[in-house]
């Protein structure tokens, strides 16, 4: 059977959340599809991993026999991050926009799992891996928008995604999220409910989809 690995990023809970609402979408209807799947759920949010540190870093390049203690437990937690994407047969990330990138805390959990050598380099040990990202933003960086210059989500995640971990990758985009709760957004609200309506059946489709071509 399939298993699905969820990362959660927003720092707001539930459906106050378009990145969760969406995720969520995507992962009850995986679960209706394929009862039998495991998933393997991370909230960034409430529990973050660890920042990587010198230890972390260090440790990924030096031989395992000659680790010091403090590099065999920071490299420990590495591990276990990695071991995680490489088991999985799908990936699905709530990848909210906050100041024109990601949330810190998948910032973080990409430092661990990005290793050269295993997930990164010549043999990629994930390569082909299908990935979802949900990139919500409260406004619109959308080809030929004002702030298109702006848009840090999609073409980091994709270079660090596809490029360095040669994941296969897929983007659901709920925007201007903002629009309900700023007056000066208002004129956008039915582009908005347009724009999540839009996300969330993509969800539903997309997390068919993947659950079919898994079983081919």
């Amino acid at each position: 059977m399939a298993t699905l690995l969820h990362i959660d990023s927003s720092l707001f809970p539930g459906e106050t959340s378009s990145s969760r609402a969406v995720t969520d979408a995507f992962r009850r209807t995986w679960q209706e599809q394929h009862p039998g799947g495991a998933v393997i759920y991370r909230d960034l949010a409430v529990n973050p991993v660890p920042h990587i540190t010198a230890d972390a870093h260090t440790a990924g390049f030096a031989d395992p026999a000659s680790h010091t203690p403090g590099q065999a437990a920071a490299f420990a937690e590495r591990v276990r991050l990695i071991e995680e994407l490489e088991q999985a047969d799908a990936v699905l990330i709530g990848a909210p926009m906050y100041n024109y990138t990601i949330p810190s805390t998948l910032k973080a959990w990409l430092d661990n799992v990005i290793l050269f050598g295993r997930t990164a380099g010549e043999t990629p040990s994930a390569k082909g891996t299908p990935v979802t990202v949900v990139a919500s933003r409260g406004g619109s960086y959308a080809p030929g928008t004002p702030r298109e210059s702006y848009e840090y989500v999609q073409n980091y995640l994709t270079a660090v995604l596809a490029d360095a971990l040669a994941l296969d990758v897929d983007f659901i985009v709920p925007e201007l999220t903002m629009a309900p709760q700023n007056p000066a957004m208002s004129e956008l609200v039915p582009l908005f409910e347009a724009s999540r309506e839009r996300a969330l059946q993509d969800a539903a489709t997309k997390a068919r989809a993947l659950v079919e071509r898994l079983a081919a």
